[in-house]
């Protein structure tokens, strides 16, 4: 395996008045016509040129003519007085797992090289309708399995801090456009820390959001599958709170959504005091997770922003078999995964073509009785139940975002974390399973950077569709900390 090289000093780097904007200022000069869509357009595609050679995260991209075009249109609609949403004159790139129309959708997979979509996700449906401009794809893994982003298709993506680690997975090409202010925000999916490993390894913000908070779909199969979630992606959290107050919202085709309260829903507001607010510090699971050496500390660390805050801070355990929990997730992980895929694996010809993680999730998957995935599903009941009971003591959860600080661009995973072996090729990513399995919300949030100066992030975990509340202290936290005034290297 290759080493993770030192990055070189960063090139002498142009400011841009433009993309140095948050995305809720940006969204102002865009209504207020102090900037043009055109204008904004040229100044992202300006920061691709700048910085995406060097990182490989969005892929795919439309011609600019016909971009140029749209972008035009867009801003000849605000001349009129109209405006589509927030994110109207927007440049944004779908991540490459979900359908958009008439763009390529590969999943990363060579079976899919060159296909174009007919249609829209729901969530691209939404982003379109609010005013955002597609210009390409973000790059995610094959079929988005594994928190490395790299794929027989496009390749690797690498990470905004150091060019020479990974950007996490599978949102990685998401976050390095985030982080290195190629897209003023992204979306993500997040089954296992799809978008808060990326996040975490990026220095950005990432929300898994509750099931059903955001649509996540259509697809063949509409009532099982509640553990991939859609989700935003941005420099901070009010940017989230922008583009989740897109995304959400009740669908007719996906009957597991929710309506939201009130258009304001996610909106944050100016100030609130935490005092005495209980956050229950999970740690390392009692030492059930491995870390790589640096990661615990770095993390409490940051933990003092939320005592700042008037927060307490107490550790916390859940009443329950952490290693009975992993078994019943892979069960149902691979059952999910099998059920999407099994088609492929059948046709001989494009079984070659699957990477091996995905026939083992697959062939795994074929195996299970279907006792054994009931079983998994009431083992998934009981930890929702004990973590519920956790909530009568605390307001909120913590424990980090990733067990590993950002490994070499070169590897497949870290094999090992701390001189234990990873008996899986996503046993390094443990930490995320406890909020996907109970469903709830989980904010992944920078908490700066170890030893060797890399990054590292928080997850804020929060009760049953408590997702504003999540954004709520995770601003107060930014706020506190200062996270999201601190960038790349490679933007001066």
């Amino acid at each position: 395996m290759a080493t993770a090289q030192t990055p070189a000093a960063p090139p002498d780097t142009i400011a841009n008045p433009i993309t140095d904007l948050d995305a809720v200022a940006l969204s102002g000069a865009i209504h207020a016509r102090e900037v043009s869509c055109v204008e904004v357009l040229d100044a992202f595609l300006g920061q691709i040129d700048r910085h995406n050679p060097r990182v490989n995260a969005i892929v795919a991209p439309v011609d600019r003519d016909t971009l140029r075009r749209q972008a035009r249109g867009l801003d000849d609609e605000l001349a009129r007085g109209a405006s589509r949403g927030p994110l109207h004159g927007f440049p944004q790139a779908p991540k490459d797992i979900s359908p958009a129309a008439g763009m390529v959708t590969t999943k990363g997979s060579p079976i899919f090289a060159g296909q174009v979509s007919d249609a829209d996700a729901v969530i691209f449906e939404r982003m379109r309708a609010g005013g955002a401009l597609f210009i390409g794809r973000t790059n995610s893994p094959e079929f988005g399995l594994g928190g490395h982003t790299y794929n027989p298709v496009y390749g690797t993506t690498r990470n905004a801090f150091d060019p020479g680690r990974s950007a996490g997975g599978s949102s990685g090409g998401a976050a390095v456009a985030v982080a290195l202010h190629m897209l003023p925000v992204a979306d993500g999916s997040d089954m296992m820390g799809s978008l808060r490993t990326p996040a975490a390894f990026n220095h950005v913000y990432g929300l898994r959001t509750s099931v059903g908070c955001v649509p996540h779909g259509p697809g063949d199969e509409v009532f099982f599958q509640q553990f991939s979630v859609a989700g935003p992606m941005a420099r901070n959290v009010p940017d989230l709170a922008l583009l989740l107050s897109v995304q959400a919202g009740f669908d007719a085709r996906l009957p597991l959504t929710r309506r939201n309260e009130a258009p304001g829903t996610f909106a944050l507001p100016p100030e609130r005091d935490w005092t005495g607010v209980r956050i229950g510090w999970l740690g390392d699971l009692g030492g059930h997770l491995p870390t790589e050496a640096g990661l615990l500390d770095t993390c409490v660390q940051a933990l003092a922003h939320l005592r700042t805050l008037g927060c307490t801070i107490d550790a916390a355990l859940p009443d329950f078999d952490l290693e009975r929990l992993w078994r019943a997730w892979i069960d149902l992980r691979s059952f999910s995964v099998a059920g999407a895929n099994a088609a492929l694996y059948h046709d001989p010809a494009r079984r070659a073509l699957l990477k091996p993680e995905a026939i083992w999730e697959i062939e795994r998957g074929l195996a299970l009785p279907g006792t054994r995935v009931y079983e998994a599903m009431a083992e998934r009941s009981a930890w929702y139940q004990a973590l519920r009971a956790l909530f009568e003591r605390f307001d909120y959860l913590v424990l980090p975002a990733a067990q590993v600080f950002p490994f070499d661009a070169g590897w497949d995973w870290p094999h090992a974390i701390d001189g234990r072996d990873m008996d899986t090729y996503h046993r390094w990513m443990q930490a995320v399973v406890p909020a996907t399995m109970a469903g709830l919300p989980a904010l992944a949030a920078p908490a700066g950077f170890g030893p060797q100066g890399l990054p590292a992030g928080i997850q804020i975990i929060g009760p049953a569709q408590a997702d504003a509340a999540v954004l709520q202290l995770g601003h107060a936290y930014d706020q506190a900390g200062g996270f999201s005034r601190v960038r790349s290297p490679w933007l001066g």
